[in-house]
């Protein structure tokens, strides 16, 4: 089976001339029998690396998918398209779900979505058994590794599933966040050969990484709000408390916002995640519940309102953003208070010493993540092994304030560290410098140190987050697990010996997400509002934002010219081409002075 004819369906069904990076090797690698694994970031396009290929072979391609609330956006979203799909999870009648097998057994789907879960009864592996299973993809793979950062039971399942299916189907595994020793495992656990893994690497040019430190938290957040009126975005929070306090807080400056954690009624997140897809809330206030799998491909911003406790986590989350390539905003509201909640979780997990090691060591780096003065994209893809320019993006790269020269600062505070011998984490360091005294400080001595009061004109809190600068940056490091200590390196040995000086900058502003939309827009925008209202699906799933921003550059008046907007193949044109055409001819012969 040869690559032109996935390429005549990339343009027939899906709407588009060329594949994105990686779409092609992967697709060729699935096509030509082989196991595979692709990494790609979010909005990358994974879903048609499986899609295409179900349309072209013979048989049955089987999705794993981990959310179930999102498998009928999904099916919602093919079938809208002409392509038959369909799921079977926990949400079915016993009875419904026999007839939906007895349907794929007759032929009538070419995908099915199923959740992991349902991999855990052998009863349903020997009802998979009975159907003809070509390609097992499964979405989210790095679920499937120990190292990951969202390891689950469930995944473990698959391997052995896979070996019970009389088909032996070809397996296709697909994640936006792994790192080099999450892929090894990955393959190793699904018999897919290292040099089958497709990694285009995790650079998203569409999105623009922020940090925003030493603001009130609540007032950034309404000021960005009212600077990106029009645009969908997710708002993180790490406990279902603070989610709960910022939903009530945006709805009482009227922002139309709605919330999604854990702790509500199923009812409740289903209709709330739905109000959020189908655009009739701009904004989703939500814990990390929220966002696995989320087709919705116009959420112009993703801010984090509380550190996660992983850069897998914070990057996976912000990549929810542009997912349509638009330009988009991913913002890491920065408190040191909150590290304290991540490490809270990490104290009260049940993982065993050597995960919450692991995990200790992971929260450190998101806090230099957070005080890094470099590109913050080079940090995060140095993170996962890939070597990069600066991105000339992100609030780091475009940051054109005068630097300050902290350097006399920067030696008190290695020079403390010295006094201390290495023996003691950021804290003590911080009340050591400070003057503080506590009983720890007296019974430790503490005070007897020449560098004891040495910067006592400053709040404690103003040292510490001058020490997690210094870490970021490369002039201390930190030791151990649940309790680092710290330690100065060789690049601070040179700032001590006055070899090395030391600069450092200061606070963020407001800006706009995206570009302000044209009328025209506005226009195709409400027609596919009201349209998905009328169908019960998602906006996104008719058409893209920018898909509709095509249409605006091209304006295209008859079939011909539809077609040649991207994301519009043949089942869209006859389902919605003349609709969306009339409005475009309506706007394009105005008298000029009208548009």
């Amino acid at each position: 089976m040869d690559l032109a004819a996935a390429q005549q369906v990339l343009k027939t069904t899906f709407g588009y001339d060329e594949f994105r990076p990686g779409q092609k090797a992967v697709i060729e690698q699935v096509l030509a029998g082989q196991n595979t694994l692709a990494v790609m970031p979010t909005g990358g396009g994974k879903s048609l690396c499986y899609q295409i290929p179900a349309l072209l072979f013979e048989g049955l391609t089987v999705v794993v998918s981990p959310l179930i609330s999102l498998m009928k956006d999904q099916v919602d979203a093919l079938n809208d398209n002409g392509i038959a799909a369909t799921f079977i999870n926990s949400s079915m009648a016993y009875r419904e779900i026999n007839q939906r097998l007895q349907e794929l057994r007759a032929g009538d789907y070419t995908l099915l979505y199923i959740a992991p879960e349902r991999l855990d009864s052998p009863q349903f592996i020997q009802a998979l058994g009975n159907l003809p299973i070509k390609l097992l993809a499964i979405d989210e793979a790095h679920c499937i590794s120990q190292w990951g950062h969202d390891f689950r039971p469930s995944y473990l399942a698959l391997s052995t599933a896979i070996e019970q299916l009389p088909t032996q189907p070809q397996v296709l595994a697909l994640t936006a966040t792994a790192t080099e020793q999450v892929a090894q495992d990955i393959c190793q656990r699904l018999q897919i050969a290292p040099d089958n893994e497709v990694n285009t690497g995790f650079a998203r040019d569409n999105l623009d990484l922020s940090v925003v430190k030493d603001q009130d938290t609540d007032q950034y957040i309404l000021d960005y709000l009212a600077a990106n009126a029009a645009e969908a975005g997710i708002i993180y929070a790490s406990t279902r408390k603070e989610v709960t306090r910022i939903a009530a807080l945006l709805k009482r400056h009227h922002i139309q916002a709605t919330m999604y954690h854990a702790g509500l009624d199923d009812d409740v997140r289903r209709k709330n995640q739905e109000d959020f897809l189908y655009d009739r809330v701009q904004v989703m206030v939500a814990t990390n519940a929220f966002g696995m799998g989320i087709d919705k491909s116009n959420v112009r911003f993703v801010i984090h309102a509380q550190v996660p406790g992983t850069l897998e986590a914070y990057y996976q989350e912000a990549g929810r953003a542009g997912r349509d390539g638009l330009p988009s905003q991913a913002i890491l509201i920065y408190r040191a208070k909150d590290i304290q909640i991540q490490h809270f979780f990490i104290d009260e997990s049940e993982m065993d010493d050597e995960h919450k090691h692991r995990s200790y060591h992971k929260l450190q780096l998101m806090t230099q993540y957070a005080n890094t003065q470099g590109c913050l994209q080079q940090f995060i893809l140095k993170y996962f092994g890939e070597a990069s320019e600066p991105c000339g993006r992100c609030s780091n790269c475009r940051d054109d304030r005068a630097a300050q020269d902290i350097t006399t600062a920067t030696q008190k505070v290695l020079s403390c560290v010295v006094r201390l011998h290495a023996r003691f984490g950021k804290g003590v360091v911080a009340q050591v410098l400070c003057g503080a005294n506590n009983q720890r400080i007296r019974d430790l001595n503490l005070s007897d140190l020449p560098t004891y009061g040495i910067m006592n004109g400053q709040r404690q809190k103003s040292v510490t987050e001058l020490i997690d600068f210094l870490t970021a940056t490369g002039y201390l490091q930190t030791q151990g697990g649940q309790y680092p200590t710290l330690a100065v390196t060789k690049n601070g040995v040179a700032v001590l010996k006055g070899q090395t000086q030391v600069y450092r900058k200061t606070a963020q502003t407001v800006e706009q997400a995206a570009p302000e939309n044209d009328a025209l827009f506005e226009q195709l925008r409400t027609l596919r509002h009201n349209l998905a209202e009328e169908q019960h699906v998602p906006p996104f799933v008719i058409f893209s934002d920018k898909t509709l921003h095509s249409m605006c550059e091209r304006l295209p008046e008859n079939d011909e010219a539809f077609l040649d907007v991207k994301g519009v193949g043949a089942s869209k044109l006859e389902k919605y081409g003349e609709t969306f055409m009339e409005t475009i001819r309506a706007y394009a012969h105005q008298p000029a002075t009208a548009n």
